[in-house]
Parts: C-alpha cells; structure tokens; sequence
C-alpha cells in the first residue's frame, strides 16, 4: 500500500515538473496545484458513493429474502449479524461505529492546530473500510440503518488521505477544508444532492466562514456527484411525488404536523443518547457480547412480527407511501421502525440514521394525515413535510432537511412549506433539547480521541516522530 501511495505522488510530481510548469504562470500553477488532489478524491468518492449504494441494495435485498423465505431463521441471522458487524468496530475501528457524520465534526474541530488532535482516529483509511463491512453485515441481518452518514465519513476519509499524500513542495488546503470538502462530496454523491451537501457544510459541519472554502467545496460536490451521475444517470432518489402545493388554513395543519413529527424526531435521539450512556455501564466483554445479542433478537422479533417493513433502510416504505397511494399503514409501523433504529444503532456497529429517519417521518407523516382526514390529494405534501421535520428534529439542520427532500423529489413548487415544516420543527425539538444529537456525540469523539491520543504519547517510543 506505501509504495502504491509512493507511486501516486511520483505522477503527480511528474504532472508537475513536465505539463503544468511549462504550460501556466506560477500563479494558476499554484492553484491547480492546490485543486488536483481534491480533483482526485471528489472523482474516488464519487465512484465509491456508488459502490457503497449498491452494496447496500444488494444487502437489503438478501435480508428481505430471508425474512420471507424462513422468517423463524431470523432469529439466528439477526443476532449473528449483530455481534459480526459490533466486533469488526470494537476490534479494528472503534471510530467507525455509528453514523459517521460525529466523527467528520470532531476531526474538523481537531484539525486545527491549536487543539493538537490527531484525526487518524476518526478518519483513517481502516476506519472507512470497517465502516463499509460492518454496516453491510449489519444490514445484511437486517439493520435498520442508512449508509448516508457512513458515505460522509468514508469520503472524508478519502480526503484527507489524498491531502496528505501531495508531493513534497505542493501548496496545501488545510486540514480542515480537506474534511469540510470531503463532507459535501460525500453526501452530495450518497444521495445525489448537490445543493444538499452545500448547506449541509453551512449548517452541520463548520461554523467557519464559507468563503474560506467554497470553491473547494462547489467543485468537489460538482465532481462527485457528476461522477455518481455518470455511472446511474442523473436519478432521483423519491422519484416525482405528486404534490399540491396548498395554502392558506392548510399551512396551520402543516405547522401542527411539523411540530409534532419534530418533538418525535427530537425524543427518538434523547432515546439514542439514554441508550448509548446506559449501554457504557458495560465494561466486561462477556456483558458486552450479551448487550449485542440482545439488540439483534430484539429486532428479529420485530422482523418475525411485522416482516420486511420492519427492517433496512425504509426507502421501499416512503416509495409505497408516495407513489402506490397505498395508505394502509398499521398503527404500529411507526413505534416499530423507531424500536428497530434504536437497537440497530445500540448495538454499537456501523450504521446511518439519516435514510431511517426520512422514512420513520414519513410513516408518521401519513399516519397523521390519516388521523386529521386530509384530502388525499395533499397527503403527499403532508408526507414530505414530515420527512424533513423528523430529520431535522434529530439532526436539527432544516434547511439541509428541506433542501435533501427538495433535491430527492424534484419539487419546487413545495420549497416554501418544506423551508417552513423545518424551522417549525426546529422550535419544536428545541424544548427537548437545545443540543443537536450529533454535537452530544461529537463531544464524546473529542474526548476519545484526545484521550487514545494520550495514550499513544505514553506509550510510543522516546525517539518516534509523529
């Protein structure tokens, strides 16, 4: 691997001394300079976005066909695939357990030099590896869990490897704007969002001024997901909903549906938050391995139950909802979903939430609908409304929330009551908690990681050179 990555700054010191030199000014020569590597790794994570996604299907497609063909089976399957996909992070990457999205925050704030962190914790090579096989395994036992937040942390993991791979003499980006970059090509090209993965950078990732980034950032988006295009072609990821843009007494009923849909995407990570802290009071493995059972028969009960539904990223339930009018979603749907997204993401593997609370907010949504009696000719909007509002009450970033849901569905004519449904959300989720669900957990990242950085000091050797 060493020499292959020796072997790539060699083309590029080549590229250097035999095209761009004799063909520019020393001025662009600096800035392609500076652009190349980005170039480079918006075009990886483009390429490996698309991988991941079709891994992803392929696994969900399995999970599904086992739960179907010999339901009792799940209870072997599901626990296995729980404790399979929890080793893989406990014994080779701790940092890549969860989301993803935590960890790209944490490295960013590690970046800078004056906290002297080091970000190959959160965001090395390995990790994004294990991150791709424990949530595959996990989703193969039928996790309910999206690769979303896990492509964020991938692609920022590509690229900061690719920065730090520059010839000797480059000029560089700094650390930091390689992670914020790597971000919005990540998510970008996960769900084929561009404006998405912009505001995403604004709102989430840096409170650091974008002017400092933006060109970086437009361009890797750009690549990324052009890259993503030209391999699936420029699809969306919903489709086309039929929407009626309503008004007047109607939006009263929308700002209603938000504030509830984000009180509930609000409670679901306090319940994330309690789960994770009560599962820390586990410190032996024997208790650990039970913790990791338990989830995963948990869940094969609910598979066992419910079927198919129950499990995986949720994506098939937001197309019945949206495109086969087909309303007839039990009661019980939405306290399932929310049950299986707490133990998939409690048992301590890989694993996204952002595709599980898009479609836990659309089960809600048309739920709600259903219990108001709306027209059924405005249940979609209702059903999008909820969508964002959910997400943004567990990640509280509506206008990432209504732009995602904008760009995945192709509606404009909905923007101003999507814009609208997150920031009512937003107020809502508020009185639960002040604090984001990813700042809880990027907090807890800081921590460990400056905790295993001190450890390394200790025990590295006298003469060893960071």
């Amino acid at each position: 691997m060493a020499n292959r990555f020796s072997r790539y700054a060699q083309v590029l010191a080549w590229l250097d001394q035999h095209v761009i030199k004799r063909l520019y000014t020393e001025r662009v020569r600096r800035v392609i300079l500076q652009s190349i590597p980005f170039w480079v790794a918006s075009l990886l994570t483009g390429l490996i976005a698309v991988g991941y996604e079709e891994l992803f299907v392929w696994a969900e497609q399995i999970s599904f066909s086992w739960i179907q063909a010999h339901p009792y089976l799940t209870f072997i399957t599901t626990p296995i695939a729980f404790l399979v996909a929890w080793l893989l992070v406990a014994k080779l990457a701790p940092a890549a357990r969860g989301s993803g999205i935590p960890q790209v925050m944490a490295g960013i704030e590690l970046s800078n030099p004056t906290t002297h962190g080091r970000t190959s914790y959160l965001l090395s090579l390995r990790v994004a590896i294990v991150k791709v096989l424990s949530s595959v395994v996990l989703l193969i036992g039928g996790g309910v869990i999206g690769r979303e937040g896990p492509t964020i942390q991938i692609s920022a993991a590509i690229f900061r490897a690719i920065n730090r791979l520059q010839p000797a003499g480059w000029p560089q980006l700094s650390r930091q704007i390689a992670l914020v970059t790597g971000g919005a090509a990540g998510l970008a090209a996960a769900f084929n969002t561009p404006l998405g993965g912009i505001v995403f950078v604004v709102e989430e990732l840096t409170q650091t001024h974008i002017t400092r980034f933006r060109t970086a950032v437009f361009t890797a988006v750009i690549i990324a997901g052009m890259t993503a295009q030209a391999i699936q072609g420029p699809y969306l990821y919903l489709g086309f909903p039929k929407v009626t843009a309503s008004t007047g007494w109607f939006l009263g009923v929308l700002v209603l549906i938000a504030m509830l849909c984000g009180l509930a995407g609000a409670l679901f990570a306090k319940t994330l938050l309690w789960v994770n802290a009560y599962r820390q009071r586990f410190t032996t493995w024997p208790q650990k391995v039970a913790w990791v059972a338990v989830c995963g028969l948990l869940l094969a009960g609910l598979a066992f139950w419910v079927g198919t539904e129950a499990v995986g990223t949720g994506k098939p339930i937001i197309n019945r909802l949206l495109f086969q009018n087909d309303h007839a979603t039990p009661w019980y749907l939405f306290p399932v979903r929310f049950a299986g997204m707490a133990l998939s993401y409690s048992g301590g593997a890989a694993g996204g939430i952002f595709a599980t609370s898009l479609s836990a907010g659309a089960i809600l949504g048309d739920a709600l609908s259903r219990l108001i009696q709306v027209a059924p000719g405005d249940t979609n909007l209702v059903i999008l409304v909820s969508m964002v509002s959910f997400l943004t009450g567990v990640v509280r970033s509506p206008f990432t929330a209504a732009i995602l849901v904008l760009e995945m569905t192709d509606r404009h004519s909905a923007i101003f009551q999507l814009l609208l449904g997150g920031l009512m959300a937003q107020g809502a989720a508020s009185l639960v908690d002040p604090v984001s669900f990813y700042e809880h957990l990027k907090a807890g990242f800081i921590r460990e990681t400056m905790a295993q950085s001190t450890l390394s000091d200790r025990t590295a050797k006298p003469t060893a050179v960071e």
